[in-house]
């Protein structure tokens, strides 16, 4: 359950707190809107000018995901956004002939078809529904059907991690990342749909990935597992910095996990079903360890963007999404438990976002600063992303028990911050 009124003074309460995040996602979400092109959304540089003229399926589902929280928000201009993102996931970024979504506009390579993609489809859709949007009921629905039919493993709980184009061939490869967006995604479809069936896959997945392998690796997430779930400790040891694929730990996707189990667990607790100890007991877990190992760990503030499993710092490069996710990890776990300690966290992350990443000249976030805290682009170039900043400026002021866009639909959130 959570708790509402902590017997310290916290941020959360605090009317000017709110009125910065709100000051602050609305800053956000007016750079965002350049990202639109004919075909759907695509990436931003670092000055806020698209970095491509190619629609991106990622970029566009972030984007309509994004506006629906803006519209729902109440800031007007955002609706036909969010329908120009139906549109686009209707059209050239759909697979008309084999079912499912391109990466990339009409397919231009063929990168197959991927879990962590679809999932943003069904988290954009059933965002777009709560929004009122036109034609995103429809949407939603082949979003669903491509999820059960294709990525959706029944007998292991979890999911499928990709196909090639045709769906002919399917990857030798499990991933907590794509099943994390997919929890994500399953809490959104269970409000949006009233199917708790959701829920209890989110459970399953959450309880093979985090409190089976993570807890009994000191909870530090295994990203990485053959298609029997064994995990592939080794897996891209030679390119430790991918962007999606990192080798070793990553803190952010720990952050990232522990706020996604405490919405689990009132999400359950919301409709009297069983919710497990060891949701709130691991992301206990999760973030003391995130924090004991990633913080500050080579001698400069902020948080590194992998470590190797002795716990060493291993790609250094600040992330704009790492820190947004510490902060609402924390943010997430006070609510949880009225504890003083995230009380100082939540201010600590919001301090080094404030000095570090945000851009108040060009606008946005920088998506990442090496390690001296300047402005890179090794991993992340440009400004690409809304997703990870806007939440992160949202969820502070919004309920666990409801996933972010019905908790916006049901005014949980300060809408006179904007």
């Amino acid at each position: 359950m959570e708790r509402h009124h902590p017997r310290f003074n916290t941020w959360l309460a605090a009317p000017a707190h709110q009125q910065w995040l709100g000051a602050e996602a609305c800053r956000l979400a007016r750079f965002a809107r350049a990202a639109r092109l004919v075909e759907g959304f695509g990436p931003l540089d670092e000055r806020g000018q698209l970095a491509s003229d190619q629609a991106q399926t990622l970029i566009t589902t972030r984007m309509t995901h994004s506006f629906a929280l803006a519209h729902l928000n109440g800031l007007p201009g955002y609706g036909e956004l969010i329908d120009h993102g139906i549109a686009a996931l209707e059209g050239c970024l759909q697979d008309h002939a084999h079912g499912g979504w391109y990466a990339l506009a009409d397919g231009a390579q063929d990168t197959g078809k991927a879990a962590y993609l679809h999932a943003f489809v069904a988290l954009a859709a059933s965002s777009a529904v709560v929004a009122g949007r036109p034609g995103a009921e429809a949407l939603l629905a082949k979003a669903i059907d491509v999820i059960e039919q294709r990525f959706w493993c029944e007998a292991q709980g979890a999911m499928r991690e990709s196909f090639d184009q045709a769906w002919a061939a399917e990857e030798a490869y499990r991933g907590a990342n794509s099943n994390m967006h997919s929890v994500e995604a399953f809490l959104a479809l269970a409000d949006v749909t009233g199917d708790a069936v959701w829920l209890q896959r989110a459970l399953r997945i959450s309880e093979r990935v985090i409190h089976a392998h993570a807890a009994g690796n000191g909870h530090r997430v295994i990203e990485h597992f053959d298609p029997d779930w064994q995990p592939s400790l080794h897996y891209n040891q030679a390119r430790p910095a991918d962007p999606f694929r990192p080798y070793g730990s990553t803190p952010g996707h720990a952050f990232e996990w522990a706020r996604l189990l405490l919405h689990l667990e009132a999400a359950l607790e919301r409709r009297s079903l069983p919710a497990p100890g060891w949701l709130l007991d691991n992301a206990r877990s999760l973030f003391a360890t995130a924090c004991r190992t990633a913080w500050h760990i080579d001698g400069a503030p902020g948080l590194v963007y992998t470590l190797d499993w002795d716990d060493q710092p291993l790609v250094r490069q600040r992330m704009h999404w790492v820190h947004a996710e510490a902060s609402s990890a924390a943010a997430a776990l006070l609510r949880r438990t009225a504890e003083p300690d995230y009380e100082q966290w939540y201010r600590v992350f919001w301090d080094f976002t404030e000095r570090f990443l945000i851009d108040l000249e060009h606008g946005s976030w920088h998506h990442e600063l090496d390690a001296g805290n300047r402005p890179s682009a090794e991993v992340w170039g440009g400004k690409p992303d809304l997703y990870h900043a806007l939440q992160a400026v949202l969820l502070p002021g919004l309920p666990l028990s409801l996933s972010l866009a019905s908790a916006v639909a049901s005014g949980g959130t300060n809408v006179t911050a904007w």
